[in-house]
């Protein structure tokens, strides 16, 4: 009688990787395989109802006539959003253990989005900026604890880095933002964000965080299609206007067209190149994560711009064509100007292709002057550019730096 292989061992713990708290240490910055989780895609969507209502509060601004006053209000609140997202999304990718208590610590993080989305209307609109501020410090203190749980796992230089990030988190100082007057918010509040910005430069000169170049290349890249998506919004709203007001459907179609010729071409134009191989470095990260704010809101303002400028074709608003043009055309430019200074001059090589975008960007801004077929010109601008781009990648053999990861081409932009 043969005898039955023995049974195996029974373990009193559970394994290590499936225990509900776990030590919150470094991942390691080769991970094979390192994808977005469901939980930061989760995290994300919190982020599009923030941007969707700073777009929405900025169209009503403008229609209004307080064009600066609104625009003021946008780049202080988009920043509040892109800076809590910034910080989540580079700690996780160093340090996401998906543990029980890293789980909870950001759905309150989450939490805090929704609460400072619910005061981005009294911001606006009544220059109120308390529940924009507590769910600001929701976020934030909930980063904190994160940083803490680091601190009390490491050892060190990175003991130090994390105590200097859960330290030096300006609490203190946007919270003193209530009680100044209104005239002296914005040169205090860009002196916070400056003192923001800091904070990585400074804690990580202690050691630096093992973030992966390419999940953070992912990560921001969702956030881009999250901003167009909402641009794609916009130019739906024009072509249903269009059709429920058939009088305009003549000046809304023009608008529908060359917003969606921009959107694709803006989609094109970032993703045109591998940008994960750039980030070797923390000055490079750094330069090129901090220059994404105008990158997401310029993007995001390209979908305010297209609203604008549909309210102003059927008459609801005393803007004039020259002004809601503007709305468009100089954030779109923004946009490409960026995206080249950021990604796609390192992929170029020559005079012509190192040309295409910022010469795109000029003309964009010149279709600005076009009355009511600004729109439509400045997307047929932008398509006649990826076309270029394209072209000149085609003509000539793409230098190694251009190449993918198995050496196949990229288009370059």
């Amino acid at each position: 009688m043969t005898s039955s292989p023995a049974p195996p061992p029974v373990h009193s713990a559970a394994p290590a990787h499936h225990r509900p708290l776990r030590r919150l240490t470094a991942r390691g910055r080769d991970e094979t395989h390192r994808g977005v989780s469901s939980l930061e895609l989760f995290f994300d969507l919190c982020f599009i109802v923030a941007t969707a209502q700073a777009g929405a509060q900025l169209v009503h601004a403008m229609v209004g006539g307080h064009t600066g006053e609104g625009i003021l209000n946008y780049v202080m609140i988009f920043f509040a959003i892109w800076w809590a997202w910034m910080n989540f999304t580079w700690f996780a990718s160093a340090y996401d253990n998906d543990d029980v208590l890293y789980r909870i610590v950001t759905l309150v993080q989450m939490a805090g989005v929704l609460v400072l989305t619910a005061g981005v209307s009294q911001a606006f609109e009544e220059h109120a900026y308390l529940v924009v501020v507590l769910g600001y410090v929701i976020m934030r203190l909930a980063m904190t604890a994160q940083w803490l749980r680091v601190a009390r796992s490491s050892q060190g230089p990175e003991r130090t880095m994390a105590l200097r990030y859960a330290i030096g988190l300006c609490q203190i100082g946007w919270l003193g933002l209530l009680a100044l007057p209104e005239a002296g918010r914005p040169w205090v509040f860009l002196v916070m964000a400056l003192l923001e910005m800091a904070v990585p430069l400074y804690a990580e000169r202690a050691h630096p965080t093992p973030w992966h170049p390419r999940h953070i290349a992912e990560r921001y890249g969702l956030l881009t299609l999250i901003v167009l998506g909402e641009t794609v919004a916009a130019a739906t709203v024009a072509v249903r206007s269009g059709i429920d007001e058939h009088e305009a459907l003549g000046a809304l179609l023009p608008i529908a067209a060359g917003g969606l010729l921009i959107i694709f071409a803006a989609w094109w134009v970032y993703f045109a190149v591998p940008i994960h191989g750039h980030l070797r470095s923390n000055r490079q990260s750094f330069l090129w994560g901090y220059g994404h704010y105008l990158i997401f809101v310029s993007g995001a303002a390209i979908g305010a711009g297209l609203e604008v400028a549909v309210e102003q074709a059927v008459g609801k608003t005393h803007l004039s064509a020259l002004s809601a043009s503007a709305a468009v055309t100089l954030p779109t430019a923004l946009f490409l100007l960026t995206v080249w200074a950021l990604h796609s001059r390192f992929y170029k090589v020559g005079i012509a292709q190192q040309s295409v975008l910022p010469a795109t960007a000029l003309l964009v801004v010149v279709c600005t002057f076009l009355g009511h077929w600004a729109v439509l010109a400045a997307g047929l601008v932008a398509a006649l550019a990826v076309a270029a781009g394209v072209t000149l990648t085609a003509l000539g053999a793409s230098p190694e730096p251009g190449r993918g990861e198995e050496g196949v081409a990229v288009p370059v932009l």
